[in-house]
């Protein structure tokens, strides 16, 4: 009877073990870091950059870096590329953030509305959705840019349009899934109303999908405003973004090649950083992969 007992202990003792806790990969980490430390740099712009990102110091113009008063050195009018640098920053993640949220917000709620629906909304929708995909976006884009002008505001409702179809797919199809796993119907069936529905029910249950197809989304936003900001349709001066810098650095590439690579590795490091934590994010909150 003791052999019994002494041989059951190890496997109880063999379930009851807890499971080992998986750990972040290290590039995970760097992702993380550099995000928030481009948050707090963004955040923070106005104390942390060392002179005005429009003032001129003349008798320093094209400095190396590592100058004295200047870090990151200067362009051909002696401004300061680290207080450039510091401010394109903030203004390229106002637009990235801005942009993605528009569209997340947005094309959710085309989603939630040919789920609703159906029948011709649901295929005005859908259609609309098609639409948007077929047509290259830099087309667009550059077609109302060069009609309405512009500005800030504009700018960044004009890139609340990109990727809006994935994000009105993804509630769709979602939204129809949690229809007919009947607890939405339950729901309705005790008075809810359909905002209350989805606002408090469906949204919650399909907001982790929807939060990494925002993070892979983000740096395809940053990439399309450096591209836009190259050609001169982005942000216009005296403002300033990464890909505002790249575009007017590349006049001085072979002079003075630290104007354009302080904003391009920054481009590069941030839509890195973010699609490394977008990736692990869809790992850890997708339930198919646990």
């Amino acid at each position: 009877m003791a052999d019994i007992t002494a041989s059951a202990a190890p496997v109880v003792a063999s379930k009851a073990a807890p499971k080992p806790k998986k750990r972040i990969p290290l590039l995970v980490w760097f992702g993380i870091i550099w995000i928030g430390f481009i948050i707090v740099v963004a955040v923070c712009a106005d104390w942390i950059t060392p002179y005005r990102f429009t003032a001129y110091d003349l008798r320093n113009r094209l400095s190396l870096p590592f100058h004295p008063l200047h870090w990151l050195g200067t362009d051909e009018l002696g401004r300061d590329v680290l207080s450039r640098l510091i401010i394109s920053i903030r203004i390229s993640l106002l637009v990235a953030f801005g942009a993605t949220v528009i569209s997340a917000v947005f094309g959710t709620l085309m989603g939630f509305i040919a789920a609703h629906f159906r029948g011709l909304a649901e295929q005005a929708v859908l259609m609309l959705a098609d639409f948007q995909a077929a047509m290259p976006f830099l087309i667009l884009a550059l077609s109302v840019l060069a009609f309405f002008g512009n500005s800030l505001s504009l700018f960044i409702c004009l890139m609340g349009l990109y990727g809006w179809e994935r994000y009105a797919r993804i509630a769709r199809g979602l939204a129809i899934s949690a229809g007919a796993q009947g607890y939405a119907g339950a729901v309705r069936q005790i008075g809810a109303t359909p905002s209350r529905v989805y606002l408090r029910h469906i949204l919650p249950n399909i907001a982790s999908t929807l939060i990494v197809s925002m993070t892979l989304t983000f740096p395809e936003v940053i990439l399309l405003e450096s591209g836009l900001s190259f050609l001169g349709l982005g942000v216009q001066p005296p403002m300033t973004s990464l890909g505002n810098m790249v575009g007017y650095g590349r006049e001085y590439l072979t002079r003075a090649p630290w104007i354009m690579l302080a904003p391009a590795c920054t481009i590069v490091l941030t839509t890195l950083a973010v699609s490394l934590v977008g990736d692990w994010l869809r790992d850890r909150l997708d339930p198919t992969l646990r």
